[in-house]
């Protein structure tokens, strides 16, 4: 189980290089595209494959994550990948962001609020 934990702690770490990878201008353009990508779908709550499936839910993060962000690694100036995990980890060891969180509930209660509406309108 602590080998399990490990490799959850290093793929958030690995996704928080990726962001900063994308942030950086010196990262060539198709390579900040595919950060950004893959940053945004680790960040995200929102899976391609649900959790609640068996077995199978899991496996895009298991998989198809680690993969993109090898990808982006691979692709990534190594000059650029220092600078972007030395970031991470200085950024790991701040607190969250509250501003973050309150993005992330509007956004859901936004879709709760749409889709609340559109089921309304469908009778």
């Amino acid at each position: 189980m602590s080998r399990l934990t490990e490799a959850a702690g290093r793929i958030k770490r690995d996704a928080l290089t990726v962001y900063f990878i994308a942030r950086n201008p010196e990262t060539p353009f198709y390579v900040r595209l595919l950060a950004l990508a893959i940053a945004s779908y680790a960040a995200s709550p929102i899976d391609l494959i649900p959790d609640f499936i068996p077995v199978i839910g899991f496996l895009d993060d298991i998989i198809l994550l680690p993969l993109g962000i090898l990808l982006v690694v691979k692709l990534t100036p190594r000059a650029i990948i220092v600078e972007s995990r030395a970031e991470a980890i200085r950024a790991a060891e701040k607190p969250v962001s509250t501003a973050a969180a309150v993005v992330v509930v509007a956004i859901w209660v936004l879709s709760a609020i749409s889709l609340g509406y559109w089921l309304m309108n469908q009778s």
